[in-house]
C-alpha cells in the first residue's frame, strides 16, 4: 500500500476495539460509547414518522439543508446567541455534528496551519485536525479544586493559530469555560487572526445551575465563530445524524462548498424531525434529561469517592486518573473490563499528556440503578 501522510499521525479512535472486546454480556457496564437510553422527543418521533409515511423528505435536495430546518437553526441560534444568521446564507446542515468538522477545517486552514485544541478534547475533532493537514497545537486542561480549568497562561503563549477547536462542556472532560475563559480565547483569536470554531453539541447539558456563556455574547468574537451544532446529545436523537454549521456569511461561502462535496446533505426525513425538535414549545425534554445526566454523574461520584474521578461540569461523560493509581489508561480499561465488568475507553486518541493518562466514563446510556455498583466493581478491578 502506497503511503498517505495524511494518516501518518492518526489515531484509532480506540472506543471500537473497547466495544468490541465488552461484547453483548449484560452484566458489563458500558461506559464507553455515546449512546444514551434517555429517549429523544415524542414531537420530533412523530414528525419523522409522518414523513416518512407521507413521502416527504425523500431527496436530498436542497444541498445544504431543507428551509425548515434551517430556519429552526437560525431561530435557536437566536435565542442562545442574540445574533440574527440568514437561514439560506448563512446555515448549512450536515449528517451529524462531526461531519460539519471537516468541511469547516478546509474552508478555514491551509497544510499545515496550527489548530489549538485542549488536552484532552474530543478525538473526532483532534483526529480530524491531522487528517485536514492541519497541525494540532494543544493547550492543557488542569484539575483545580477537583475540576477542570484551561489553562489560561499556556493559551496566551500561542502565538500563531489558524483556528481554536473548541467545545464547552468539551467531551470527554465536561470542562466548562468560564467567561475569563472565554475573553481570554477572544484575545488569542484577535492575536492570531484565528477563527473560532465552537463545536455546541453540548452546549445546554450543564450541571450544578453553573451559567451557560455562548461565545458569540463575548466581545471579539461574534464576527469570529463558527458554530457546529446538532441534535445528538441535547435532544437525544442521535441515530437521525442531524448537525449544522452557521458562521460568518463570507466563510459559510466557502464552508457550502465543502460541505456539499463532503456528504452532500443529511436525510431528509431526518430534518423534519430535527426541525420539530428545535422548534418544540414544550423544550424537547432538555431540562429533564440535564436533570437525570446530572443524577447519573453525581452517583459515580458518589461511588469513586476517594478515587481521582473528575468532577465533570456537564456533558455526558468524566475522566479517572489511571496513572494516579500507578496503571497506563489501556492498562485499567483492560483491568476494568477483565475483573470488574465495565466497558471504558482509554483517552490515547484524545490529546497528548493529558489526555494519555486517563480513562472516560460515560454514564449517558447507564441508568443511576445500574451505576449502583461501580465502587464495587473498581475496586475488583483495582485490587491485586
Amino acid at each position: 500500500m502506497r503511503p498517505n501522510s495524511r494518516f501518518a499521525q492518526v489515531q484509532p479512535i480506540g472506543l471500537d476495539e473497547v466495544a468490541a472486546a465488552a461484547g453483548t454480556d449484560p452484566d458489563v457496564l458500558r461506559l464507553e460509547n455515546l449512546d444514551t437510553d434517555v429517549p429523544p422527543p415524542p414531537v420530533a418521533v412523530a414528525a419523522t414518522t409522518r414523513a416518512l409515511a407521507e413521502g416527504t423528505g425523500n431527496s436530498w435536495l436542497p444541498l445544504t439543508g431543507l428551509p425548515v430546518l434551517c430556519e429552526a437553526v437560525a431561530a435557536e441560534l437566536h435565542r442562545r446567541t442574540g445574533l440574527e444568521h440568514d437561514p439560506l446564507s448563512q446555515v448549512v446542515i450536515t449528517s451529524g455534528g462531526t461531519s460539519a468538522v471537516m468541511p469547516t477545517l478546509l474552508a478555514t486552514t491551509e497544510p499545515g496551519d496550527p489548530v489549538v485544541l485542549t488536552d484532552p478534547t474530543y478525538a473526532g475533532l483532534f483526529q480530524r485536525v491531522r487528517l485536514s493537514g492541519a497541525r494540532p497545537r494543544l493547550v492543557p486542561l488542569t484539575v483545580d479544586g477537583g475540576r477542570w480549568r484551561l489553562d489560561r497562561d499556556a493559551l496566551g503563549q500561542v502565538r500563531e493559530a489558524a483556528a481554536l477547536l473548541l467545545m464547552s462542556p468539551s467531551m470527554p472532560s465536561g470542562v466548562i469555560f468560564s467567561l475569563e475563559d472565554w475573553q481570554a480565547i477572544a484575545e488569542t483569536c484577535a492575536r492570531t487572526g484565528a477563527y473560532l470554531i465552537y463545536d455546541a453539541a453540548m452546549e445546554r447539558i450543564v450541571f450544578d445551575g453553573q451559567p451557560r456563556i455562548n461565545p458569540c455574547q463575548v466581545d471579539g468574537l461574534a464576527e469570529r465563530t463558527i458554530t457546529i451544532g446538532s441534535v445528538s446529545k441535547e435532544y437525544r436523537m442521535i441515530g437521525w445524524r442531524i448537525g449544522w454549521i452557521a458562521g460568518p456569511a463570507d466563510i459559510m461561502a466557502r464552508i457550502r462548498v465543502a460541505a456539499i462535496y463532503n456528504t452532500t446533505v443529511a436525510g431528509g426525513y431526518a430534518q423534519l424531525g430535527a426541525a420539530a425538535a428545535l422548534a418544540d414549545p414544550a423544550g424537547a425534554g432538555v431540562d429533564e434529561a440535564v436533570a437525570e445526566y446530572q443524577a447519573r454523574h453525581d452517583t459515580v461520584l458518589a461511588q469513586l469517592s476517594g478515587l481521582p474521578v473528575v468532577r465533570a461540569g456537564g456533558g455526558w461523560s468524566c475522566l479517572f486518573d489511571a496513572a494516579a493509581v500507578g496503571l497506563t489508561a489501556p492498562e485499567l480499561s483492560a483491568r476494568l473490563l477483565e475483573k470488574g465488568r465495565i466497558a471504558a475507553t482509554p483517552m490515547t486518541a484524545w490529546g497528548e499528556a493529558v489526555a494519555g493518562r486517563h480513562v472516560r466514563l460515560v454514564f449517558s446510556a447507564e441508568p443511576v440503578k445500574r451505576l449502583s455498583d461501580l465502587r464495587a466493581r473498581f475496586d475488583a478491578a483495582l485490587e491485586g
